[in-house]
């Protein structure tokens, strides 16, 4: 790839590698029948300079995963173990993605990875083949791209190439066609990463791991006397605003076991994701979830049963006084991500935890008293801006249900509210009856084209429309350092 290719933005700064064998192992891509570029993101990539590339060069690099400049000369498949469903799993790893690159992301300095599924077997892949069907590529740009529009700290989709083999799948009509998928994150280093060095009693390595994470992404904790409890604290922080993004977005992840969190708090590796069609604690994501352990409402139990796993293997090496008040931080930390999620989601400037607290509690009542004729989207939607949008919401598609007794006590405390930034609400977004959400019939009618006629067109309209959504919004990492990871 000739280096004029690259912007001034491009910073290689592969650091993972320099941990060593311990924590992951070279491998090579498949060598695919083809490469078909679907879907390239230039938004992110001129964020870390890459957005110059040609397609042929974008097809080398992400297609054939020829190696970047000056970068990660080889991909690394990283170790890790984890609890799946709560039981604990000590064969796992990547089994059918590596980390391809890492480099500094322009305007924030953060240390980004560039990392892929379904780019063949690796030391861990077990049984499983190594891909990726195309349809969980499509699933998992629309996943990202609407949660980054609704404000939640998420992985990118970087790069979708179709890859031209016929896969047999289970849980899907097959064969089916196949992809790889490039993500770009701010870490792929999970609670299962420390698992597995516990689970080995390397309390050696966990120290090196530990300084390795605060080094790289927590920084400003290098001075901290006890390091184990000030990066779980950190990681509880993170993972607490996480938690409340989903639940402000009504975002079902469905696999919440413990290698599929980051020590930086990032949503990541898409699977049987689903968003509300309607408050409903008890909604469930995963066809295989059949106890509800992953349900919409028992997210929060979820995320934090990881991070006392998480807090368990730092144990080994740090004060326990120390990592059981991290720990107990979290319900607090979870308490107030969520009321500056419900106020972003609402458009509002905040007045104060006690005033907010019964902002949000009456949200989501209103959301309960909706019942089946209120979706989830629609409810924030309509209503963002608060007071300011009284009209536009009294006059939409809801406008009976909003006039109702049960919406008098949500709409009295929206009075006390100004909103933030009202000038977004003139944006051509807030001029539509409805907004973009992501149901699981639109989900597989956007699909149905791809899959009969090869017909990208309502895909890419679907994905230009929640990109209009994300700027309109105004949330998110697009931001700035507000809500940077």
């Amino acid at each position: 790839m000739a280096s004029m290719s690259l912007s001034s933005a491009y910073r290689p700064d592969p650091r993972f590698q320099s941990l060593g064998a311990d924590f992951a192992d070279p491998v090579e891509a498949a060598d695919f029948p083809q490469t078909v570029l679907r879907y390239r993101n230039d938004r992110a990539a001129a964020s870390v300079g890459l957005d110059g590339l040609t397609d042929a060069a974008w097809v080398r690099n992400f297609g054939r995963f020829a190696p970047l400049p000056d970068n990660q000369p080889t991909p690394l498949a990283m170790r890790y173990h984890g609890h799946q469903f709560r039981v604990y799993n000590p064969d796992l790893g990547d089994g059918r993605g590596f980390l391809f690159a890492q480099l500094r992301e322009a305007g924030t300095d953060r240390l980004l990875d560039l990392a892929t599924k379904g780019s063949g077997r690796t030391p861990w892949s077990r049984s499983g083949d190594g891909r990726l069907t195309l349809k969980g590529g499509v699933r998992e740009v629309l996943a990202a791209g609407l949660l980054e529009a609704l404000g939640a700290p998420t992985s990118r989709a970087f790069s979708l190439v179709e890859t031209g083999e016929a896969l047999t799948r289970g849980d899907e009509p097959s064969p089916t066609r196949s992809a790889v998928l490039t993500r770009l994150s701010h870490s792929h280093i999970r609670f299962g990463t420390f698992q597995r060095l516990a689970y080995f009693d390397r309390r050696d390595l966990i120290s090196v791991l530990i300084d390795h994470v605060v080094e790289t992404y927590h920084p400003h904790l290098g001075d901290a006397p006890d390091r184990p409890a000030a990066l779980l604290e950190a990681v509880v922080a993170a993972s607490a605003r996480l938690l409340a993004r989903w639940m402000a977005a009504g975002f079902v992840h469905g696999v919440l076991n413990t290698d599929n969190m980051v020590v930086t708090g990032e949503s990541f590796d898409y699977g049987p994701w689903r968003f509300l069609p309607r408050n409903d604690p008890n909604f469930v994501a995963a066809y295989f979830d059949q106890s509800g352990l992953y349900s919409f409402g028992r997210q929060p139990e979820a995320v934090f049963w990881n991070l006392q796993q998480l807090a368990a293997c730092l144990t080994l090496v740090g004060e326990q006084a120390g990592l059981l008040a991290a720990l107990n931080g979290f319900s607090d930390a979870y308490r107030t991500a969520l009321r500056e999620a419900i106020l972003d989601r609402l458009g509002l400037e905040g007045r104060g935890p006690d005033h907010d607290v019964e902002l949000v509690n009456a949200a989501f009542r209103a959301l309960a008293e909706g019942g089946e004729a209120l979706r989830w989207e629609p409810f924030f939607f309509d209503w963002f801006g608060g007071e300011a949008s009284e009209a536009r919401a009294l006059s939409g598609p809801r406008a009976g249900l909003y006039d109702g007794e049960a919406f008098r006590a949500f709409r009295a405390r929206l009075a006390d509210y100004a909103p933030d930034r009202p000038e977004r609400l003139a944006d051509a977004v807030f001029q539509k009856p409805e907004p973009e959400e992501l149901i699981i019939d639109e989900v597989e009618a956007l699909w149905a084209p791809i899959d009969q006629a090869d017909d990208w067109g309502p895909l890419n309209a679907k994905l230009d429309r929640i990109e209009a959504t994300r700027r309109a919004y105004g949330l998110g990492v697009a931001r700035g350092e507000k809500d940077a990871l």
